[in-house]
């Protein structure tokens, strides 16, 4: 099979297309076809050692993929060969084939898209964590998205209209306000680019309260740097902040401004908690499913990368320059 290898460390640029050896599926595991893979912002940090789990190379980046069931071990008994699934896989999806543990393969509904599937779970599983278990985030109330117009932002905003609230989206740029507003957001700020002197910081947090009409209940960012301090002096009472995501670095707010505005700062590591809380996550997929059949939620993909040009994906991704979702696929 074919498969894009990170086999040193480095950027996008050097992975390599190159032949790699058919998996076997063993006892527990599945074998997926793979017709789609979902680009995430974990691809650029596995390939560069800046990820939480550092796979021994030779490795194929690709957290989630899509595709066909091939074969299955012994033991398995809840999808068959032929089946259309989904995989969330940490690494490796960007291949043609890949086999993973059965726990971590579903199938998927007949009228979803292979590209869909693969831009599905990751993006509105971390989403959906994030409002509804860590932030829980309530009807009426007023969220602010860093980032609304990427993967995961635009999930963010979609699954936060769902749940009956005012969505705000913060973004760079006139074209990305324009993509979070057609997502469904009820209003949009564009920050400039950082870093930012105190002034600058200052007027940024203006800006945040004035489009939320004061201040959010809930924060999500998935930018980092220096946009976590002005969205932090710009939360309600009783706020709560969400961490998702560093593009821009990983910032170091002052912590009294929680205590000003009796805020919580949350962590949200969903992959961990797919681990730690499967039958929560079993519950949230349902949902999500759910959200999908009704048209509430869908994928919105800007754009698509055959396998041998995946590494120019994740730059797009990296250079902030992407909106939606990027996929990679196999034809």
């Amino acid at each position: 099979m074919k498969a894009l290898l990170s086999t040193k460390i480095g950027p996008p640029e050097e992975l390599e297309f190159a032949d790699a050896p058919d998996p076997v599926a063993g006892e527990g595991e599945v074998v997926v076809a793979v017709k789609a893979a979902g680009v995430n912002f974990p691809d650029a940090l596995i390939i560069e050692d800046k990820y939480q789990f550092k796979p021994e190379r030779p490795f194929a980046p690709g957290g989630e993929v899509a595709g066909v069931v091939e074969s299955v071990g012994p033991g398995v008994s809840h999808v068959k060969v032929g089946q259309r699934v989904i995989g969330s896989s940490g690494w490796g999806g960007y291949a043609e084939k890949i086999k993973l543990p059965a726990a971590r393969i579903m199938p998927i509904p007949d009228a979803m898209p292979f590209d869909e599937a693969s831009a599905f779970i990751l993006t509105y599983g971390t989403s959906y964590y994030a409002l509804k278990d860590r932030g829980h985030l309530k009807a009426g109330e007023t969220v602010l998205i860093l980032g609304a117009a990427g993967g995961v932002g635009v999930a963010a905003i979609e699954l936060a209209k769902a749940m009956g609230a005012r969505v705000v989206g913060a973004v760079s740029s006139e074209a990305k306000a324009a993509f979070a507003m057609e997502a469904g957001a009820d209003a949009t700020v564009i920050y400039p680019p950082g870093a930012f002197a105190k002034d600058q910081s200052k007027a940024l947090s203006e800006s945040f309260k004035q489009v939320t009409g004061g201040g959010a209940d809930v924060i999500y960012d998935a930018v980092g740097g220096d946009y976590c301090e002005p969205a932090l002096r710009a939360m309600n009472w009783n706020g709560r902040y969400l961490v998702i995501g560093f593009p821009a670095g990983i910032p170091t707010p002052p912590l009294n401004l929680t205590l000003l505005k009796s805020s919580s700062i949350v962590g949200v590591f969903w992959g961990a908690s797919v681990a730690r809380e499967p039958k929560l996550h079993e519950g949230n997929v349902r949902d999500l499913f759910a959200l999908y059949a009704e048209g509430k939620i869908r994928p919105r993909i800007s754009a698509h990368y055959p396998l041998k040009d995946g590494g120019k994906a994740i730059r797009a991704l990296m250079d902030r320059s992407a909106t939606g979702k990027l996929v990679v696929t196999m034809d």
